[in-house]
């Protein structure tokens, strides 16, 4: 098998703002349920994302991966309301989540 070529680095290169969620089991449930029917739809509606991807690693273990437009569309999402949505998901979950979040861009990708 041959080596697939890497696309066009002309593009503009993706950002990715990710959160993982390291959840107590007997929480895992209700913040499922919560970032899929409250969260994850309302940050949607800022309008600041092109995609939002909700993934499991674990049955206590989640990433949403957000991924803007362009890093303007990132820095409006965390100028104006980054404060805002983790402000409401602790009321929903005061303990038992540990949030990790990142951005990423990414360098180059292949297929």
């Amino acid at each position: 098998m041959g080596v697939l070529p890497a696309t066009d680095l002309k593009r503009k290169s993706m950002i990715s703002y990710e959160v993982t969620l390291d959840i107590d089991p007997k929480f895992a449930k209700a913040v499922e349920t919560y970032m899929r029917q409250k969260h994850i739809p309302e940050v949607f509606s800022t309008g600041c994302f092109q995609q939002i991807h909700f993934e499991r690693a674990s049955s206590t273990r989640f990433r949403s991966r957000y991924q803007p437009l362009t890093q303007a569309h990132l820095d409006r999402y965390l100028r104006d309301h980054a404060q805002h949505f983790p402000n409401d998901f602790r009321i929903h979950f005061p303990h038992g989540v540990v949030p990790f979040r990142e951005v990423w861009n990414e360098l180059q990708s292949w297929g």
